[in-house]
């Protein structure tokens, strides 16, 4: 009864809400969504300003993500760093199965020089020494064969013995593989001595 008429004519201007026709908004924000806090507003920017807008920049990006992990594990393959190492060569069994093999002398891993001098020698045109070179080669392939049953009797029950309850499948078959590889050309590098226990 006592009201001023200015304060009855306002009232319906600051009650009017401007609405855009395009988005509903939230009856109780009147932006129509509650305020994000800063580290949800600055990690929407950083993956929107991240995220590539074109097949080709997704194509780039993709490929020097590949190029960077190439590059990391090549790095872990010379240095022996186990988190950047490929997946066959990850874990203990497969790091004990590498150890068992670097620590001894295999006679696989001289078949290589030893297969170019038979080679050689089964060239020459003498009888006689194109005799011992097949000789050669039969003594040869029963070393390898004889030294990598023995190795993997021995890796097997060194495997059991250490690795209980982990999963070892493939770790022999693994360390026989590394075998015939020359000692300096295995990747990833030795870290053991011959001699050293592992």
């Amino acid at each position: 009864m006592f009201r001023s008429r200015a304060k009855e004519e306002k009232a319906p201007a600051d009650k009017a809400v401007v609405t855009d026709s395009k988005q509903t908004r939230d009856p109780q924000a009147p932006k129509g969504r509650p305020t994000p806090k800063r580290s949800e507003a600055q990690s929407q920017r950083r993956s929107a300003a991240n995220t590539p807008t074109t097949r080709k920049e997704a194509a780039k990006r993709q490929r020097d993500e590949r190029r960077t992990q190439l590059e990391r594990q090549r790095q872990a393959l010379a240095g022996g760093d186990e988190r950047y190492l490929p997946a066959r060569d990850k874990g203990p069994v497969r790091k004990f199965a590498r150890d068992f093999v670097d620590s001894r002398f295999n006679v696989a891993e001289f078949f290589l020089p030893m297969a170019v001098a038979i080679l050689v020698l089964s060239l020459v045109r003498v009888a006689s020494l194109q005799t011992v070179a097949l000789l050669l080669w039969l003594v040869v392939i029963v070393l390898i064969v004889l030294d990598s049953i023995v190795s993997a009797f021995r890796l097997r029950k060194a495997l059991h013995a250490r690795f209980p309850d982990q999963n070892r499948r493939g770790a022999v078959a693994y360390a026989l593989m590394r075998s015939l590889q020359m000692r300096r050309l295995r990747l990833p590098k030795p870290q053991v001595k011959r001699g050293e226990r592992p």
